[in-house]
């Protein structure tokens, strides 16, 4: 196709799109124009009557738009005359072509990013080798473009005072500095947790129970309290015989007990007060487990299935007793510090007498703030911390002189932000290069959430980082490190709205068989699945395609797969007509996009234009009205009908014209994610559709659908990766990158491994242009 010709296409499709040629006169495209609400009459920023065309690049922003609605195929809107695909293809590649002639632009990050919750917790973890649950420390962070990693600029006084307590807190236990009175921390369980069958990590022939990773400040004596369950009216329940409880820390018992129901007509106040128990422990990380020793059982024969979850005492009673909470008091009679791995990762040498001690401070001091300022250090560096060192080390000694140097460290603003100055003399926009050091902190932040190691700080260091094969084998060596699970656990997490999950809870009348229980499966069958792609370094395709996932029992009987048993997941292949298989058919994604009572059209819709498709439809217009609900009088409308009604309003109908098709082919899966036939007694009608105008039945055409275009997929995936490790959105001048990395990974099959380094390799992520 000659070039004169692409661009009568490039205005064919233009002015069908504006409504040229049809008694309209070309203007400004509203964004409800283009994705919704087909209102003409606002502004979107989006004109192409005023631009020209032989010259893409002089509005790249304007045409990167045009490309990506060219590419998804939502222009012409439906119901316009559209070209044919390979008229399609050439308009996208013509376009496509001359926007990545143009000079690459690698955008600016902020020059100040402060570590969020999650990154500052794991520094702490790979700084000092010590674990700490930093969310009763600092307050969760502000998501921006999906991800919390982006909004992260500023520190507020009160923040500044959340990071100065959790530094004197951190130091004081890495240290092992003894308290001024012995504390408390009680870990509460879930509330709809049920407590009948086996957990995982927990001994083989117990039920119930908890396991609380924690670490011990000192050496020392530690009261271990439990406390169990309640109704509403104080009585522990379940307890209707005597009941054995075990304790144990790091697997071996320490403690048992036995609960009795007290006598008829007395109050449970102190049926399970005698549930404590004071047990010497070492100094550092533990495993502290509650279970109850379970006892033989039968089925009870009923016309129905028995449901799992036993929580609710009206509904569905606990059968046995359950714990409420676990509570360490202590440190009591302390024998000293121990020996941890915070104190030996802190404690690089030991002075043998007061003449060594300043040498040994410096030493300690000069590790500590190369790991933590993530670059060699200075002797200026060292000014404050030692200051601090030798104020306190004169009333409490050397160990309490590092204590305070390391607090001095952790509030120290090149520790709590991630700086990325500009070099002297680089002329205002200008791209430039990023030094090997901000390059290693962009690495390891974006592929563990954490700080460098000492072999990457130490090819940074020496200049090697930015050696293509150096680079490479860096990444996948830290691919490959358990610490890359955070892409599972932080990334993945937030793309798929896993995070959700903690704060859906369906409708207890509807779905009575939900509990906790089924959250945390939901969630680990999805993080299981995701961490699969990543470790077997499978095509990101296999997200949406696998015919495996895992489960354990209760989420294989909520799934209705028969033969598996037991609390642990395991994996599962499925046959070519199953109903499941691949993120569009698991429990985590299908809950999270749903109402607590009822299915949600719109809601999935709207998840797979936006993660999926990378089109996320603009916001609903103000005052949209509600759909409505079967009130149970007169005619009971199914879901699609309803629907309809609710687009029969014209404020409505445009964006629902999108997001509803592709919603209602998931409609089978019902608000919890189990595969139904009917609702209301109708047979469901899973028909649905894209955007671009195709048309498929079910979850298993939507897939096909997706699959038939995965360049609109991996570009999306991109795109999220993009964001998510350079703490920035991504905006137009990025798309010649982001095409980059999806036609160099198009060779490899789209492996996970072929995006990270396509990322690590893409010039937003190397370069940074100048203020």
């Amino acid at each position: 196709m000659s070039r004169r010709a692409v661009w009568v296409a490039v205005w064919f499709v233009v002015g069908g799109f504006l409504g040229v040629g049809s008694g309209q006169q070309p203007s400004v495209i509203n964004q409800y124009c283009i994705a919704c609400h087909n209102q003409s009459a606002k502004t979107a920023g989006l004109a192409l009557d005023s631009i020209s065309a032989e010259n893409v690049n002089q509005h790249p922003e304007v045409w990167e738009k045009v490309v990506r609605k060219l590419r998804a195929r939502y222009m012409p809107p439906a119901g316009v005359p559209r070209p044919d695909e390979r008229t399609y293809d050439a308009l996208v590649a013509s376009l496509e072509i001359s926007l990545d002639s143009a000079k690459p632009n690698p955008g600016r990050t902020d020059t100040f990013r402060r570590l969020n919750r999650t990154e500052y917790q794991n520094v702490i973890r790979d700084l000092l080798a010590l674990e700490v649950d930093v969310a009763s420390l600092l307050p969760s962070d502000e998501s921006s473009h999906g991800f919390d990693n982006v909004t992260v600029g500023d520190l507020s006084p009160t923040l500044l005072e959340r990071y100065l307590s959790a530094a004197q807190r951190i130091s004081r236990l890495a240290i092992g500095s003894p308290p001024r009175s012995p504390g408390g921390d009680t870990i509460q369980l879930p509330p709809d947790l049920t407590q009948e069958e086996h957990f995982d990590k927990l001994p083989l022939g117990t039920r119930g129970g908890t396991v609380v990773p924690y670490t011990f400040p000192l050496d020392a004596g530690y009261e271990i309290v439990l406390r169990l369950a309640r109704d509403r009216n104080e009585h522990i329940e379940g307890l209707r015989e005597a009941h054995e409880v075990e304790l144990m820390l790091d697997g071996d018992r320490v403690g048992s007990f036995t609960v009795k129901p007290p006598p008829t007509g007395k109050d449970h106040s102190l049926a399970d007060e005698h549930l404590r128990l004071r047990v010497p422990v070492k100094a550092g990380p533990h495993v502290l487990g509650v279970a109850f020793p379970k006892k033989p059982s039968s089925l009870l024969e009923t016309e129905r299935q028995p449901y799992q979850a036993h929580f609710n005492m009206d509904r569905h009673p606990r059968i046995t007793p359950a714990v409420y909470s676990v509570t360490i008091n202590g440190p009591y009679e302390a024998k000293g510090p121990g020996e941890t791995p915070s104190r030996r990762r802190i404690f690089v040498c030991q002075p043998a007498q007061a003449g060594e001690e300043e040498d040994c401070a410096q030493r300690i001091v000069a590790t500590l703030t190369r790991r933590a300022y993530r670059r060699p250090v200075t002797a200026g560096d060292l000014e404050v911390p030692l200051k601090f060192y030798r104020g306190a080390r004169k009333d409490g000694g050397f160990e309490a002189g590092i204590e305070m140097a390391l607090r001095a460290v952790l509030v120290s603003p090149e520790f709590l932000f991630r700086v990325e100055q500009d070099p002297a003399g680089v002329a205002p926009q200008t791209a430039y290069r990023v030094s090997d050091l901000e390059l290693a902190s962009r690495l390891s932040f974006f592929l563990w959430s954490s700080i460098p190691d000492d072999e990457l700080l130490d090819a940074a260091i020496g200049g090697k980082l930015h050696t293509p094969a150096v680079l490479e084998q860096q990444v996948r060596r830290m691919l490959a490190d358990a610490r890359s699970r955070v892409l599972v656990s932080n990334f993945a997490e937030q793309w798929l709205y896993l995070r959700n999950l903690a704060s859906t809870t369906p409708d207890m009348r509807l779905f009575p068989d939900f509990d906790d229980n089924l959250r945390q499966a939901f969630r680990q069958e999805t993080e299981l699945f995701f961490e699969s792609i990543l470790r077997e370094d499978r095509s990101v395709l296999d997200l949406l395609r696998a015919n495996y996932t895992f489960v354990n029992q209760r989420l294989a009987k909520h799934y209705g797969i028969p033969n598996v048993y037991g609390s642990r997941f395991r994996r599962i292949t499925f046959g070519p007509d199953s109903v499941r298989g691949g993120l569009l058919r698991q429990g985590s994604v299908l809950t999270v996009t749903s109402y607590a009572t009822r299915t949600s059209p719109v809601i999935r819709g709207k998840w797979i234009l936006t993660n999926i498709l990378g089109e996320a439809p603009p916001p609903p217009l103000p005052a949209v009205p509600a759909l409505k609900e079967n009130s149970g009088l007169g005619k009971t409308l199914s879901m699609r009908e309803r629907m309809a009604e609710h687009r029969a309003n014209p404020a409505c109908s445009g964006c629902h014209q999108l997001m509803d098709p592709v919603g209602f082919s998931l409609e089978n899966y019902d608000a919890v994610g189990r595969w139904r036939t009917a609702e209301e007694g109708k047979p469901i009608d899973a028909s649905g559709g894209l955007p671009d105008g195709s048309k498929f039945e079910g979850v298993a055409g939507l897939q096909k659908a997706l699959l038939g275009r995965p360049e609109l997929f991996v570009t999306t995936v991109t795109e999220k990766l993009l964001t998510y490790s350079l703490g920035r959105g991504v905006e137009y001048y990025d798309a010649p990158a982001v095409r980059k990395i999806v036609r160099e990974a198009r060779t490899q099959d789209f492996r996970f491994s072929s995006l990270i380094l396509g990322v690590v390799n893409s010039a937003p992520f190397q370069m940074r242009r100048s203020q």
